[in-house]
């Protein structure tokens, strides 16, 4: 796949080639199909190139954690993940690694529990409460589960997601854990734990800083 960089400024990618032209990225993301709003599975390569935008391009590039060296890889064709639509715009997105999958390539360790890895709002759509539906939309889809994981480590944005949510739906609290592969107990805590020993006053500014 061929992307095309802005001279002044390498990180950032204005075009992307694909069927023998040039797309701009803003045009690669949007959709003329009405049915599309919501959250939706990727499954067709389409949605794979739109993740791929997504996670790569505008969270890994411009709107990623430069400031942290944060830099992310583009997901795996097998990867399970949802993209969020609104008014024909692919707004937002979560990826998960399904429990019994592999960590990675190099050794058989397989995950133990469904964990939330990547969760991403573009920019001019944060603050609307996206955060915490797709959040939502994670629990949901495994009812079933005693226990249910977000990749370690979590950021302070989204802690803040989390505690809303916990807040909210209460009987969460005992379900969702900060998680390293492949999340034995040993690789486990509590979040709901965490944020309330954070929040105490000898750790009150953990979290939030």
């Amino acid at each position: 796949m061929l992307l095309l960089t802005d001279p002044q400024d390498k990180e950032t990618v204005l075009a992307l080639y694909m069927n023998q032209r040039w797309w701009p990225i803003e045009d690669v993301i949007k959709t003329a199909d009405p049915s599309r709003d919501g959250l939706i599975s990727v499954q067709t390569f389409g949605e794979r190139i739109v993740l791929f935008v997504l996670n790569y391009i505008i969270f890994g590039m411009p709107e990623g954690n430069s400031a942290n060296g944060a830099f992310f890889l583009p997901h795996s064709a097998t990867e399970c993940a949802k993209i969020l639509w609104r008014n024909g715009e692919a707004v937002a997105f979560y990826s998960v690694k399904m429990k019994g999958s592999l960590c990675d390539g190099t050794t058989s360790h397989c995950y133990l529990l469904p964990v939330l890895d990547t969760i991403f709002v573009q920019r001019k759509y944060r603050r609307g409460g996206l955060g915490m539906k797709m959040l939502r939309d994670f629990c949901q889809s495994f009812k079933t589960e005693d226990a249910l994981g977000i990749s370690c480590p979590i950021s302070a944005a989204m802690y803040q997601v989390c505690l809303k949510y916990l807040q909210t739906y209460p009987e969460e609290q005992k379900r969702l854990w900060e998680v390293e592969a492949p999340g034995d107990w040993s690789q486990r805590v509590n979040i709901w734990l965490k944020i309330q020993m954070e929040s105490s006053p000898s750790g009150r500014h953990g979290i939030h800083s």
